[in-house]
């Protein structure tokens, strides 16, 4: 006979980082030390480009920058890599 446990942790219980990845620029040290205020620093995709969206550093999907209704910054999610 074999008895179940119950799990102690709910999907509620579990905090997971979420991050969005516009782009990425390839840089010099010495680049990167002249960076100040106002520069610029080119990303390697177009402003059209979906974007990477990461969970725990774990590429789960793509999306695009979406401006929400309270003016702050979103993201749509176009597609994801679940099964």
């Amino acid at each position: 006979m074999s008895a179940r446990v119950a799990n102690p942790l709910s999907n509620d219980d579990i905090e997971v980082e979420v991050s969005v990845t516009l782009g990425t620029a390839d840089l010099r040290v010495h680049q990167l030390l002249k960076l100040g205020r106002g520069a610029v620093v080119e990303l390697d995709r177009d402003i059209n480009d979906y974007v990477d969206i990461y969970a725990n550093d774990v590429l789960i999907g793509h999306g695009e920058v979406v401006i929400t209704e309270k003016e702050t910054i979103g993201i749509s999610v176009t597609d994801t890599n679940g099964k």
